[in-house]
């Protein structure tokens, strides 16, 4: 059984209750440099709260600079696992913080991040399942970020290696899982058939065709939620693309940003050239 600490973090991480989310990365300035001026971050983060984005994903480091009443209606996911672009193998995560930190800073949930198929695959897997225990330990929500990436890996887009990738996930004490999308789309509905535990979809299209279309199509095949960051932090309205993804994700209207809200940030300008997903 969940303890009540974590039954009421998890409940934390859905707005409407509805045990589906919309999550927002913001974890790339570890990955890849700033996604916006240091003096935008707030402006940043009030519009995805104003969107009605469900939680934020960032490092320890960067939570600790928030303005402490900006994510006043929005869960905090503290990320523990980092690599650069930099790096002599990129696919390498390492855990950079713990749970007990992320209990410090007020956070409802964390993620741990593995790459399956990559040279160190099994070192990431002694870590997840390290934070699985002490998440337990703690009472505090695992979202295990699990990709196939690496030199063993032909298609990262097939149904069945995604299907094993999110049992991996449940099976080492996460609950929930975000994981690419399979292609065809509608194929995704076989990976959210075999996993025991919440899918979130990773990132968006990656050919730029409409993301809200894309979501809605992800969201029909059975996921419980998105996960997306770079197409969102980089668009010129956060505010306005998020309420409308989150229309999707729990099944609502979009409304417009309240008074005060800046509706075009022109975050375009501020966005970094990036790999991977999400």
């Amino acid at each position: 059984m969940l303890k009540t600490g974590k039954l009421l973090r998890l409940r934390r991480l859905s707005l409407a209750g509805d045990g589906r989310h919309l999550l927002i990365p913001l974890d790339h300035t570890v990955s890849d440099g700033p996604i916006v001026p240091a003096g935008k971050w707030d402006d940043l983060l009030r519009a995805l709260v104003a969107g009605g984005a469900d939680g934020v994903i960032v490092h320890k480091g960067r939570a600790r600079a928030f303005t402490p009443d900006v994510l006043r209606s929005c869960a905090l996911v503290m990320h523990l696992s980092a690599s650069t672009a930099c790096s002599a193998d990129v696919d390498a995560k390492v855990l950079v913080a713990d749970v007990e930190e992320a209990l410090w800073i007020g956070a409802d949930a964390v993620s741990v991040h593995v790459n399956i198929g990559s040279d160190t695959e099994a070192r990431q897997l002694a870590d997840l399942g390290a934070v699985a225990r002490s998440c337990d330990a703690w009472g505090m929500p695992l979202i295990a970020m699990v990709y196939p990436r690496g030199p063993r890996i032909e298609n990262p887009r097939d149904p069945a290696l995604l299907a094993h990738l999110v049992n991996v996930a449940a099976d080492l004490g996460a609950d929930m899982v975000k994981t690419s999308v399979a292609l065809p789309i509608d194929r995704m509905a076989e990976v959210v058939a075999n996993s025991p535990i919440p899918v979130l979809a990773a990132g968006g299209p990656q050919d730029g065709s409409d993301l809200v279309e894309y979501a809605t199509a992800v969201m029909a095949s059975g996921c419980h939620g998105l996960a997306i960051g770079r197409r969102v932090f980089s668009a010129p309205s956060p505010a306005a693309l998020v309420s409308r993804l989150s229309a999707v994700v729990h099944g609502t209207r979009p409304e417009p940003p309240p008074d005060g809200v800046p509706n075009d940030m022109n975050m375009a300008e501020y966005s970094t050239i990036v790999a991977g997903v999400a």
